[in-house]
């Protein structure tokens, strides 16, 4: 007996994430929403150098980190980098050792979950955790 659409998507979490990175730094956004409307939102600021992309894995792979301890089955991850949801999908070819080691990371913690669907939404979609990302940057600029 096949799902229909509604009961396929029941239970399903949606996670937003946004990797940011300039010359002052780099951080992310995160945002988890629950099926019933729960939201968990997260500025990550990072301690080390990191590409936009890179940025980009971090911060999905820290909302999948999230979710796994929170014991979620079925999740639904936008971001809006191109190569990210590229090569979490298999569409691309991880060309350098970076994207290789985020890459096969990500495909190890994909088993913790029942179903995991990587999708690339426009920027302007993702513009909550695009703010987020930029707060977490912009503390940086704070310290003393």
């Amino acid at each position: 007996m096949e799902e229909n659409p509604s009961e396929s998507e029941k239970g399903t979490w949606k996670l937003s994430v946004d990797g940011s990175s300039c010359i002052t730094g780099s951080g992310a956004g995160l945002v988890l929403t629950s099926p019933d409307g729960w939201t968990l939102e997260y500025a990550l600021r990072f301690k080390f150098k990191a590409t936009n992309n890179e940025a980009e894995w971090e911060a999905l792979i820290a909302e999948l980190t999230i979710a796994k301890h929170l014991e979620v089955q079925k999740i639904e991850a936008s971001s809006d980098s191109q190569l990210v949801v590229g090569l979490a999908n298999g569409e691309y070819a991880a060309r350098e050792d970076i994207m290789l080691k985020y890459l096969s990371y990500f495909q190890s913690m994909k088993s913790a979950f029942k179903s995991l669907k990587v999708l690339k939404v426009p920027r302007a979609e993702n513009a909550r955790v695009d703010q987020l990302s930029k707060l977490a940057m912009a503390e940086e600029l704070e310290k003393s």
